[in-house]
């Protein structure tokens, strides 16, 4: 809980050239720096510093912010965890809100497993190097899988020892709580007294997002045949296993930059992959996907790739969870390695070269690789065809964009020899008794059905993309200029001056606009709370905005992909050219912008009419043509004052 002061003293601190330089080799152009991006692959640089505006911008894929957006972004932090991030870097003391007792009390445990955790794996890392238990049994079996000892020292890789409390007893003797080391599973309480989860084990620590320490693996050394071959850390609060996937601290950042997760199961899996250069892979680590893993890897990229072992029961038991997956909208691909093979043995036996061109080579859509996983244990039996037909439905079903589902349809139409509308008709049944409307089945509708805008409500082929120009102008308008004067007026004998910002908000507050896109809402009506405050600077407040996505946005708006025309004259800057041009141009965008919701609004009355009209309902009827009158009239005005032919 960072206290309003502090936040703002970090942004107030953090030199965006600074930040950035510590990731990325910047070369002076202009006013600003240029280099390559570190969120894309590209030869010529396209990312660009702005000092003076404290923005970061890339032309090429797109991403820009603030320095903590930065942070956030190329570190894959939460914004309270990049605010300690910039922090710690600028020695900016962190000022906390009073918690209440239960939040600190939670706080303090939280950190103190987490310490705990830390402790574990320095314990189990000296083992596995310095005792010659842990070099014979641990080192000797990380070696003969095949890892180098660079991999191994990544990954902090351990040993615990076969002894009964050996990791336990060092740690109360170096004064960790008994309490903590039960909390976080590495200890056992029984009625012997304390001993160790994961004796005779090697291990693996499993890290969060921003690296720290929640949870270990284990791998058994011993041929004790009444334990567990791998054994997981327990649930607890600082590990929730549903939220976490194995390998995703190391791998965020080459997620990112080759926009895929390549997604195995095992921890060496994992291991295997990064050590031959595949960095962008993560593992569910053996258990079934949940909603919670899908969405981390959503954070970062939204297009999966899983790789499965050849065994096709293993694959045909986890395609259920799968499904998850395409019900949260990620783009998945499936790649079957060869009989026999795994990740970490196919990744041991080939080149990453050779690796990545099977993927490429063998990966297909998750609804081609279900339909033919399935169609070949149907055969030619019908009843057993009917069910793979609804199976593949049910799928389909889940995909929440609407092309995407339509595409599929035909697809699996055309493969499985059936109409294309009894798989609509199915996909819409399922889809309803999901909503919890009834599940009697429809009849069939082209129109209702595919994806494609229906002609009849034409409001809705001018969404919010319609006005987007406009309201983005807008926007630039009120961070760049909005404390400039515009005009003067005269009430009552006095002269006021009338600011850019007090225009634009007063013009569209006149007819009662909000702007369609909701980002763009917020930072009106931020803005409109906000103008008349002594020392608001528009561009300074909504760039280091708590909202990243507000910042990110502010920071597009701001940037500039191209240069000057050569019909300005070289001293002027972009920034100067806008001013001098603004009072010609900001009056005619507000105008248009006006028509544009004008018209949108003349389209929706429109189909309100059409459909009192079917309905038989004269007194909606007769309503919704009032309100069409009036807003042909407001057209009319507009019209006449943009000097346009209606």
């Amino acid at each position: 809980m960072i206290d309003q002061t502090t936040i703002q003293k970090i942004f107030d601190t953090a030199d965006i050239y600074e930040v950035v330089s510590d990731f990325v080799s910047l070369k002076k152009r202009g006013v600003n720096y240029v280099g390559c991006c570190p969120f894309h692959n590209e030869k010529t640089g396209s990312f660009t510093v702005s000092p003076a505006k404290g923005i970061y911008k890339c032309f090429g894929c797109g991403k820009g912010g603030n320095a903590v957006n930065f942070i956030m972004e190329h570190e894959q932090l939460s914004y309270v965890e990049a605010l300690r991030w910039l922090a710690a870097k600028y020695n900016i003391i962190i000022e906390e809100k009073e918690l209440s007792e239960q939040e600190r009390q939670e706080k303090s445990e939280r950190e103190s497993m987490l310490i705990v955790t830390n402790y574990a794996e320095e314990f189990f890392v000296d083992q596995l190097w310095h005792t010659d238990e842990g070099q014979s049994v641990g080192l000797g079996y990380f070696r003969q899988r095949g890892l180098d000892d660079e991999t191994i020292r990544k990954f902090g890789l351990g040993y615990c020892p076969e002894v009964w409390d050996g990791f336990t007893k060092s740690a109360l003797q170096k004064g960790y709580k008994q309490d903590f080391l039960v909390k976080t599973g590495l200890t056992i309480e029984s009625d012997r007294g304390l001993f160790d989860r994961f004796r005779a084990r090697v291990m693996f620590p499993v890290r969060d997002l921003a690296g720290k320490i929640i949870a270990f693996g284990g791998r058994i050394m011993t041929n004790d045949k009444k334990s567990a071959k791998y054994l997981n850390s327990p649930e607890s609060e600082i590990y929730h296993k549903s939220r976490t996937l194995y390998g995703i601290f190391f791998a965020k950042r080459s997620i990112v930059q080759h926009n895929r997760c390549y997604l195995v199961e095992g921890y060496l899996d994992v291991i295997s992959f990064h050590q031959k250069g595949i960095e962008n892979t993560v593992a569910s680590s053996g258990t079934s996907l949940t909603v919670e893993q899908i969405r981390l890897i959503r954070r970062l990229t939204s297009n999966v790739t899983i790789i499965y072992d050849g065994d096709a029961a293993g694959i045909k038991a986890s395609l259920r969870g799968i499904d998850l997956v395409l019900e949260e909208g990620l783009n998945v691909r499936v790649v079957s390695l060869p009989e026999g093979e795994d990740p970490d043995s196919f990744a041991q036996s080939h080149t990453a070269t050779e690796v990545l061109e099977y993927i490429t080579d063998h990966e297909t859509d998750f609804i081609h690789f279900k339909t033919k996983l399935l169609l070949e244990q149907a055969g030619n039996d019908p009843i057993e065809r009917a069910k793979l037909i609804t199976d593949i439905v049910k799928s389909i079903s889940l995909i929440p964009d609407n092309i995407t589902r339509s595409v599929y349809v035909q697809e699996t139409a055309s493969r499985m020899k059936v109409e294309e509308k009894v798989l609509y008709n199915e996909i819409a049944r399922i889809r309803k008794v999901k909503n919890g409307e009834s599940a009697a089945p429809l009849p069939y509708k082209i129109a209702e059905q595919q994806p494609s805008v229906v002609i009849s409500e034409r409001s809705k082929a001018y969404d919010v993309t319609s006005c987007e120009t406009e309201e983005m102008m807008l926007i630039r308008y009120l961070l760049l200029f909005g404390s400039l004067e515009f005009y003067e007026e005269k009430q009552e004998g006095a002269t006021y001056s009338v600011s850019v910002g007090e225009y634009i908000i007063s013009e569209l507050a006149e007819d009662e606009l909000l702007m369609l896109n909701p980002r763009f809402r917020e930072i009106q009506s931020e803005y409109r709370r906000n103008f008349r405050s002594e020392g608001f600077i528009p561009a300074k407040y909504f760039i280091g905005h708590p909202d990243p996505e507000i910042s990110a946005i502010v920071a597009d708006i701001l940037s500039e992909p191209y240069e000057l025309s050569k019909i300005w004259t070289v001293r002027e800057t972009s920034f100067r050219t806008e001013e001098m041009l603004l009072a010609a141009l900001l009056p005619k965008i507000v105008d248009n912008y006006k028509m544009r919701r004008i018209e949108i609004m003349c389209w929706e009355a429109d189909d309100k009419i059409l459909e009192c009209q079917n309905r038989g309902d004269m007194d909606e009827l007769l309503d919704w043509m009032k309100k069409k009158n009036t807003l042909v009239k407001v057209r009319t005005r507009l019209n006449e004052k943009l000097k346009r032919t209606i």
